[in-house]
């Protein structure tokens, strides 16, 4: 998608007598890229990033083996992730072709608007590693042989109580050589780290043009359907999940990605 076909995100900027429940909806969907880009500081540089992570992971390619290497992109929007590993991986065949015959690339969203226009932009990159795009719960997604799952911004609406089982699961269905990206917005547990991080986030978003009244009928409409957590509880989880380590990789205000390996 170009810059120049995106859609202005302004679904905020009129007041609103009552304000809804956040949704990935067809409205959203429209203003989307504009939207993540002015709203998560750091996204195009995390996206990026995963493509050199998914080049940098090595699997072991068997030219007799006809089992495929699994990539997944969970909670994958309008695919930019899913794009990013794609790109990564083309790189990779430059130096081994096998990985074009045993990678398989899937993309799962819950949001039918989401998937309907990320699957047009999909169609549009004709490379020759196959994507999958499915519209279900991520919580329902079977993973198989991963060698790579980004879960950039989504578990952050996955219900807490549930958010163990979807990563014991990943981890299960991970090889031995599999990572995961996992990106969220966080909240900290020191009260002045807290107010820092949420004064430069609302600059950011300020800089970016949104109103004061935007940025604050957004954030009412995200109380209690994004609900953060802080990076400790992220890594202890991963542990409880069976990953072997988990690192902050990048961060901008309250903002992180880590990379866990199994």
């Amino acid at each position: 998608m170009s810059d120049n076909s995106k859609q202005k995100d302004n679904i905020y900027a009129s007041p609103q007598a009552e304000i809804s429940r956040f949704s990935f909806d067809n409205t959203v969907v429209e203003v989307f890229e504009d939207m993540i880009e002015r709203s998560v500081p750091g996204y195009n540089k995390i996206i990026q990033m995963t493509e050199i992570i998914a080049q940098s992971l090595e699997p072991n390619l068997d030219d007799a083996n006809d089992t495929k290497i699994g990539y997944y992109d969970l909670g994958c929007s309008l695919g930019a992730s899913l794009l990013a590993i794609k790109r990564g991986l083309v790189k990779t065949s430059q130096a081994d072709p096998n990985i074009i015959q045993q990678a398989e690339i899937t993309g799962v969203d819950n949001s039918a608007a989401m998937i309907k226009r990320c699957q047009h932009i999909v169609d549009q990159d004709h490379t020759p590693i196959p994507v999958t795009i499915r519209c279900e719960s991520i919580e329902e997604t079977p993973i198989d042989n991963a060698m790579l799952v980004t879960l950039n911004f989504t578990l952050q609406f996955i219900p807490l109580e549930n958010r163990l089982a979807l990563l014991s699961k990943i981890h299960s269905g991970m090889n031995n050589q599999g990572a995961l990206i996992l990106s969220e917005k966080v909240c900290f547990d020191s009260a002045v780290e807290q107010e820092i991080m949420e004064r430069l986030h609302y600059d950011f978003k300020s800089a970016n043009g949104y109103s004061e009244m935007e940025i604050s009928q957004k954030r009412s409409a995200l109380e209690n359907v994004l609900v953060a957590e802080t990076i400790d509880a992220h890594k202890t989880r991963l542990s409880q999940a069976g990953f072997s380590n988990a690192e902050v990789w990048f961060q901008c205000f309250n903002f992180v990605s880590l990379i866990a390996y199994k």
